[in-house]
């Protein structure tokens, strides 16, 4: 799963969102180092609405403008869940492997 779908799901995990709302969650969970654009959002919400990953949970008229908010569906949740599985196992072997210590960045050995 590429970082920005792990992400847009994870938003979503804990309550619905509109568009707006979701570029500023997905910019602090990963702490401003992935900051979508409205095009890429919304192209991202179109194919995880048609995968049936999310689902549209409210729709209302603000300032003149439709918004729309976005929910984890059932199967995106489940998705989520065996992402993050696979996130933990992966990084528990990278500790394994570098013995438990992790240095700084630009630490040499």
């Amino acid at each position: 799963m590429q970082e920005p779908t792990l992400l847009l799901l994870t938003a979503l995990a804990d309550a619905p969102r509109h568009g707006y709302a979701l570029i500023q969650e997905v910019d602090a969970i990963s702490g401003g180092r992935v900051r979508l654009r409205t095009g890429t959002l919304y192209g991202a919400l179109d194919r995880l609405l048609q995968q049936g990953l999310i689902e549209v949970a409210a729709e209302e008229i603000v300032d003149g403008r439709a918004r729309r908010t976005y929910a984890l569906t059932d199967t995106g949740r489940g998705i989520l869940a065996t992402e993050a599985e696979r996130l933990r196992t992966v990084a528990a072997e990278a500790q394994r492997r570098l013995g438990g210590a992790v240095r700084p960045r630009g630490a040499t050995a």
